[in-house]
């Protein structure tokens, strides 16, 4: 008890948190700040604790989804908001890590789990990805947008948010009449239904996930559109063909390090010597990593997320422009608090379809990539690529001409 106490004492500083003990001892920790939420949580017995001390990140998880750890006082984003508001990424204190033994076995887990063969990769992606329509259309917008939004007002909805981002990346993209554009893991074909409508561009989409195929196709055919914006169930080391244009939304998290080169030379090799390509994908605003033992048991296995560092060198030395870099440091945070929130207010749909511990590892998911972003070392990157030097305008004022316009069409 005493290392659980000296744990806590050190870990939570900003903020009150309550926490009752096996055994009904309660103690407190922290001081109360008008900025953050007091929280009062509950250990139901000691393997919670030791789970906690071991690695917080996964004891915790795995606590909360087992009912061993209750929130009595707020919620589960509360509970990591105050965790993660003390242990800032900026700060570098590190007090939230895991111990030194389970680093370094996870290390090593998640160094090979990250070789990220083409064999698995459709078994990765369907893991998340081929759950049920109806959970992702509870807590996404209509146009089933599972990427970081772009909020021009952080008040804006969810809806307006996806709306611009794809405005946003369409503008980077700079499409012309008559182009054809290749879109890597297309998800339910949103941002591809998008490209062509706004500027009348053949488009191709491609997943590994059969769920998200389905209803990408079914979409097209709604719209009228098939002939025009199709869809393809093919690794992108299988497709053949150029393209005027390449845009990748939330696909390069499930590459794998050991891919990054084939990735990138692949998409040299696809797109046209006066091609432009747009790379979105989470980011790590430090160095190079591992994925947490959550995320790769219980959301993403095969997932990690790279380091700017990485993204970059995989391009070196193929003769490749990088044109622009974006960082979008908060926008992710405000897109997983709506993801939440919606969440949260489908409850029973979700236990229903379900159950009470899948409910419950969601909204861990949900919560803990939101203080991900707000408090830890996540951002989202927006990366163009050019092979000619001279396709894309001196300056990025176009970027926003292209935006005002794509929106009032």
């Amino acid at each position: 008890m005493a290392l659980i106490d000296r744990f806590l004492t050190r870990a939570i500083q900003r903020g009150e948190l309550t926490v009752t003990f096996p055994g009904g001892r309660t103690a407190t920790y922290g001081t109360p700040d008008p900025a953050m939420k007091s929280v009062a949580i509950r250990f139901t017995d000691g393997r919670a604790l030791r789970q906690l001390l071991a690695d917080p990140s996964l004891g915790s998880a795995e606590a909360f989804m087992d009912g061993r750890l209750l929130v009595e006082q707020g919620d589960i984003r509360d509970f990591l908001a105050i965790a993660t508001a003390n242990n800032r990424w900026e700060q570098g204190r590190g007090a939230l890590d895991a111990s030194a033994f389970r680093r370094q076995f996870d290390n090593v887990r998640f160094r090979i789990d990250r070789v990220n063969m083409a064999r698995r990769s459709k078994r990765n992606v369907a893991h998340h990805y081929d759950l049920s329509d109806r959970l992702y259309d509870l807590f996404l917008d209509a146009d089933r947008q599972y990427s970081c939004a772009y909020y021009t007002d952080p008040s804006n909805s969810l809806e307006q948010a996806q709306d611009d981002k794809k405005a946003h990346i369409a503008a980077k993209l700079a499409i012309e009449p008559g182009m054809r554009v290749l879109d890597i893991g297309c998800g339910w074909g949103g941002m591809a239904l998008y490209l062509h409508a706004k500027t009348g561009a053949e488009v191709l989409g491609i997943t590994l996930s059969e769920e998200q195929l389905k209803v990408a196709r079914r979409r097209a055919e709604q719209a009228g559109v098939a002939a025009k914006v199709k869809f393809e169930l093919i690794d992108y080391r299988d497709v053949t063909g150029q393209f005027d244009r390449i845009v990748s939304v939330g696909m390069f998290e499930h590459v794998g390090p050991a891919h990054y080169r084939t990735f990138m030379r692949k998409c040299r090799e696809l797109v046209t010597p006066t091609g432009v390509m747009l790379l979105h994908t989470i980011g790590r605003a430090g160095g190079p990593g591992v994925t947490d033992a959550f995320t790769a048991k219980y959301i993403f296995p095969g997932g990690y997320i790279p380091a700017l560092s990485e993204i970059v060198r995989a391009n070196e030395g193929l003769r490749m422009f990088v044109t622009d870099v974006e960082v979008l440091r908060r926008h992710y945070g405000y897109t997983l608090a709506q993801w939440y929130d919606r969440v949260v207010a489908a409850k029973d749909a979700i236990v229903e379809m379900y159950d009470e511990r899948f409910y419950r590892m969601w909204t861990y998911y949900l919560a803990g990539s939101q203080v991900s972003f707000d408090h830890g070392g996540l951002v989202n990157y927006q990366l163009q690529f050019a092979r000619d030097r001279d396709v894309l305008p001196l300056t990025r004022d176009y970027i926003g001409e292209r935006e005002q316009a794509l929106r009032a069409r």
